[in-house]
């Protein structure tokens, strides 16, 4: 008797945890379930505004599914994503915008969608050209600058008078020379190693690639001097003619370098 009496005082033990359980973990789930899509909106606003983004992104994850075929969830979509890119999350930023035009391609927002995703790789990539002249590179990836740079172009493609196009050209031009730039001293650092070979070859990916860029100047002296080394002299001199004519005032000819008042970086 005292057996059975002790086994029922342990199932009503157990049973009594688990409902107390089960009662702290429904009330945290359901935290914001009688919320109005318009307050879960408004508190995920004011997260955001605070600079608490990563308490955002769950809030906006949950009005895209109380709002859902709604254009309060894909107002929602969009600044999750923006939230996510403040949160250092840049892969997870991208995959929301990619979800987003592909579901809503015809959204009045899509010229903002296609301007944060440049801005996303633009921000997180671009950030190592500030110090690249103080670096020893001889490879880096450029995926994402390049990836930015297409997600800038297809934006002043599709959408010439949105109000991001003006932003989005500055930021080509900038991405524009920093690729030619980074081509220059990748050239640069293999000519003070002695690799010619190599930096004639990266000297001429930039002149092939790259227009009417300021680097492209000392593309063209570093193409010569590696030639002058390699004891090439007629590529040497037809080279040294080019420079001349293309750049008639370059210091790199009267003194082997060029003087700047600010960093190349800083162009716009």
């Amino acid at each position: 008797m005292l057996c059975i009496k002790l086994s029922t005082f342990r199932l009503l033990g157990l049973a009594g945890v688990a409902a107390l359980l089960v009662a702290c973990s429904s009330t945290s789930a359901d935290k914001n379930a009688d919320v109005s899509p318009n307050k879960l909106y408004s508190d995920a606003r004011e997260e955001a505004a605070s600079g608490a983004y990563d308490k955002a992104v769950p809030l906006f994850e949950k009005l895209e599914g109380r709002a859902a075929g709604t254009p309060l969830a894909q107002q929602a979509q969009l600044e999750k994503a923006y939230a996510q890119y403040k949160s250092s999350e840049p892969a997870q930023a991208q995959a929301t915008l990619d979800r987003f035009m592909r579901l809503h391609p015809s959204s009045p927002a899509l010229d903002y969608a296609l301007y944060l995703k440049g801005l996303i790789n633009f921000n997180d990539n671009l950030g190592i050209f500030g110090n690249l002249m103080q670096q020893d590179l001889s490879e880096r990836d450029q995926k994402a600058a390049k990836e930015s740079f297409e997600s800038f172009k297809e934006l002043i493609t599709r959408f010439p008078d949105s109000r991001y196009t003006p932003d989005a050209r500055q930021r080509m031009t900038y991405i524009v020379n920093s690729l030619a730039q980074y081509e220059v001293h990748v050239a640069r650092y293999y000519y003070n190693r002695g690799a010619y070979v190599a930096a004639i070859n990266r000297a001429q990916i930039a002149i092939a690639d790259y227009r009417d860029v300021p680097s492209l100047e000392e593309a063209t002296f570093i193409l010569m001097r590696s030639y002058d080394a390699l004891g090439l002299t007629d590529l040497r001199d037809d080279t040294r003619r080019v420079l001349a004519q293309t750049y008639p005032q370059s210091e790199f000819l009267s003194k082997g370098v060029k003087t700047s008042k600010s960093p190349w970086w800083k162009l716009f």
